[in-house]
């Protein structure tokens, strides 16, 4: 199954590490939800979901970044290169 992420919510700052809940949809069952980062990562990992971000005609894959300190968190990256997908969506 693949999710489509629609929009986001930040708490405490301006950067990916600052998102704490994304809304998505499955456009396969049309199910809607609101996660935060720590389940979709979960989700991510232990059960081989599939994230991505709409960017005009082309689909962008939402990957778990994980960084030395601190918790893992989401970013995109298109063709090999990070991209600010998740800033750019609407806020809830």
């Amino acid at each position: 199954m693949a999710i489509k992420i629609i929009a986001a919510r930040l708490e405490g700052g301006k950067f990916h590490e600052s998102i704490t809940k994304l809304r998505w949809i499955n456009p396969g069952s049309g199910e809607t939800g609101e996660s935060f980062v720590s389940a979709i990562v979960a989700w991510l990992e232990d059960d081989d979901g599939k994230a991505y971000v709409d960017e005009g005609i082309h689909r962008v894959a939402v990957e778990i970044i994980k960084p030395t300190f601190g918790p893992k968190f989401l970013r995109t990256r298109a063709d090999g290169i990070w991209k600010n997908n998740l800033l750019e969506l609407p806020r809830f």
